[in-house]
């Protein structure tokens, strides 16, 4: 077994993963990629620039397509795999009636099914690493409380919160370390996405108008180095995020109504 760590990161072509991919890398770990975005790997690639990087096509949906990343990694990094990051994902906004069946079942997929997926992956490889191993999903702030006007992704993200959770517990004995980031909005593209097919109004624009800040993604990935060294099972990422676990626990009244009287539906 080789002597350099090594993570493997998915949505690792730009935004978060990129980030913590690039931190990660310099800090002398083997990386790993996997994305559907080739391109966007490449670029990855060329940024770490050491030479001790891997990508490989991954399709977070596809159960079997996970086997093969992970073992393909493994073999690439000298037979280890010391952190999974569970970090693909992609935005889904707009009422609930809005949402087509086909928007909320990708987001579902993608999000939620794609992190227990990885998670199932994952567990041989961290075992045989453990007990510094860790495996880590990007949740979000709206995991902590349900956002109005993004239902299925808030659905998503406490999903990711719940298996983070749960497999703290199950994998405790295995010495298997299990974290989530909690996000709130990070400078990163796909805050330059809609928030659904029916708007053509940006997610940035929308959390400028709501007087939100918007985080520097290389925040979340100290953050993500914080948490695999860490003990601490949710790290918040950004104001907006503190903010909302302070409040969701404390003040829960006064967060539900301002969550009530927040919300403006699209178009307006």
């Amino acid at each position: 077994m080789s002597d350099r760590k090594a993570i493997f990161i998915t949505g690792g072509g730009s935004g978060i993963g990129r980030a913590v991919a690039l931190y990660f890398g310099a800090r002398g770990w083997f990386v790993g990629l996997g994305d559907i975005d080739k391109a966007g790997m490449r670029e990855t690639e060329e940024q770490i620039g050491n030479g001790f990087v891997y990508s490989h096509v991954l399709d977070v949906r596809d159960r079997a397509a996970w086997d093969e990343a992970l073992e393909a990694f493994s073999v690439a990094a000298g037979g280890r795999i010391d952190v999974v990051f569970n970090n693909a994902g992609i935005p889904l906004g707009g009422s609930l009636l809005e949402n087509s069946t086909e928007e909320i079942e990708r987001c579902l997929d993608i999000n939620l099914k794609g992190v227990l997926f990885g998670a199932q992956a994952a567990y041989a490889h961290l075992q045989k690493t453990a007990p510094s191993s860790c495996l880590l999903n990007t949740a979000s702030a709206a995991g902590i409380y349900g956002t109005p006007g993004a239902s299925v992704y808030s659905a998503t993200k406490f999903g990711v919160r719940a298996i983070t959770e749960s497999l703290d517990g199950e994998w405790a004995e295995d010495g298997i370390r299990v974290r989530s980031l909690m996000p709130s909005f990070i400078d990163t593209p796909l805050l330059d996405h809609n928030p659904n097919a029916r708007t053509n109004e940006g997610i940035r624009q929308r959390v400028r108008d709501a007087g939100l800040e918007i985080t520097p993604v290389e925040e979340v990935a100290a953050a993500a180095w914080a948490a695999v060294h860490g003990e601490k099972l949710h790290t918040t990422v950004g104001k907006t995020a503190k903010t909302m676990a302070f409040a969701a626990r404390w003040l829960p009244g006064r967060v539900r109504k301002q969550t009530r009287s927040s919300f403006r539906p699209l178009g307006q």
